[in-house]
């Protein structure tokens, strides 16, 4: 849903650029024009890197890893969730809470690859749709209808997933009290993290080698994939991701209520967990450029330090800028957008510079490179 929606963006501005290339080009052409960009590009077309182990650790110790992580974390919110549902008491309750935030995590790293499976299957949206429709909530906590992981399975995705759990963990912000959740919203409550644990390890096993393998289609890019049909095909889907989530955060994540001043559009708004998301969809850029999530891998950053190492040192900056730029933002991140406009900015342009480096500079040096 947010990815398609992003990706026709990236589309537009990607056909933009190469049509001013192209046209600068033929002027290049006409005038011998000439720069230290254009011995970085030459040096790119004239080597050939081997991307094999970048993918292959990219595709498992990386995506893997972080489902893998995501759908231990489900399990662990499933429990805490059943023991509430069993025993509803404040200890209980805040045990619940502290394992719907440690599930957001690897979940929010994840958005640096919003392509295969995830994609296609639905199961982003699923998992992550926001922001909640409550009156449509409402409507089926008053109404009769019976609460299983199938019938929540079949409403929209805005009544099931991440938010829908954390609006019946936490309400509205506040530390809210056991005894004020009614039956029907745990037995809503259990029904929907049983949904979520179930799509989770769906999306696990269709990349693991035992399941669909979708791991395999990407390390092997070039050879056996069926889906990749180079290396350079699996590369730029990787930046594609990179650049996906950097628009999403600048543009739309904090944006969106900060330009509106509306906390409305706040994504986790009720348990204040904003800018902890925020941090950890540039953390996946992070662990995508450099390979690793819980162990070290080779990622992206070999190949672009191989060619261009100042870029690779200045991107490396640029992320680790943003991370904690945006964590300089006070919480709660939904009271910062009307009353500290000045560090939401700041998060913004950081955020904006990332993207603005992976679209003209990482990317093009991918595409401008040969890859056995």
């Amino acid at each position: 849903m947010r990815f398609n929606q992003y990706l026709t963006k990236l589309f537009c501005r990607t056909l933009s650029a190469l049509l001013v290339l192209s046209i600068g080009l033929i002027g290049c052409s006409l005038t011998g024009c000439g720069s230290d960009d254009d011995d970085v590009t030459t040096a790119a077309e004239e080597s050939v890197f081997d991307a094999s182990t970048t993918l292959n650790d990219f595709a498992n110790k990386v995506v893997l890893a972080t489902y893998t992580d995501l759908d231990n974390k489900a399990g662990e919110l499933l429990g805490a969730v059943q023991a509430l549902n069993a025993a509803p008491n404040q200890a209980h309750l805040e045990l619940a809470q502290a394992a719907w935030k440690a599930a957001r995590t690897p979940w929010e790293q994840s958005e640096a690859f919003l392509f295969g499976p995830v994609d296609t299957q639905g199961l982003d949206p699923a998992l992550d749709s926001w922001p909640v429709n409550r009156v449509d909530l409402d409507g089926v906590l008053n109404s009769g209808q019976g609460l299983t992981e199938a019938s929540i399975d079949a409403l929209e995705d805005t009544l099931k997933g991440f938010h829908t759990i954390e609006y019946l963990l936490f309400r509205d912000g506040d530390q809210r009290k056991a005894e004020d959740i009614t039956p029907r919203e745990l037995e809503y409550l259990t029904a929907t993290t049983e949904n979520l644990k179930a799509k989770t390890a769906q999306l696990r096993r269709a990349w693991e080698a035992s399941g669909e393998n979708y791991a395999g289609e990407v390390a092997n890019a070039g050879d056996t994939s069926t889906i990749y049909q180079s290396q350079k095909d699996a590369m730029q889907e990787m930046v594609n991701g990179m650049i996906v989530i950097a628009d999403e955060v600048a543009n739309g994540k904090i944006s969106d209520p900060f330009n509106e001043s509306d906390t409305t559009l706040v994504e986790s708004q009720f348990s204040f967990n904003s800018i902890s998301d925020f941090q950890d969809n540039i953390r996946g850029i992070q662990n995508v450029y450099m390979g690793k999530f819980m162990a070290d891998g080779q990622g992206l950053n070999e190949f672009v330090n191989g060619v261009d190492p100042n870029l690779d040192a200045r991107f490396q900056t640029e992320v680790q800028t943003a991370i904690d730029t945006i964590g300089a933002i006070p919480d709660p991140f939904r009271d910062s957008i009307t009353a500290q406009r000045a560090a939401v900015q700041a998060a913004i342009d950081a955020v904006s510079t990332v993207q603005q480096t992976l679209e003209n500079d990482i990317l093009k040096l991918v595409l401008d490179s040969n890859f056995e």
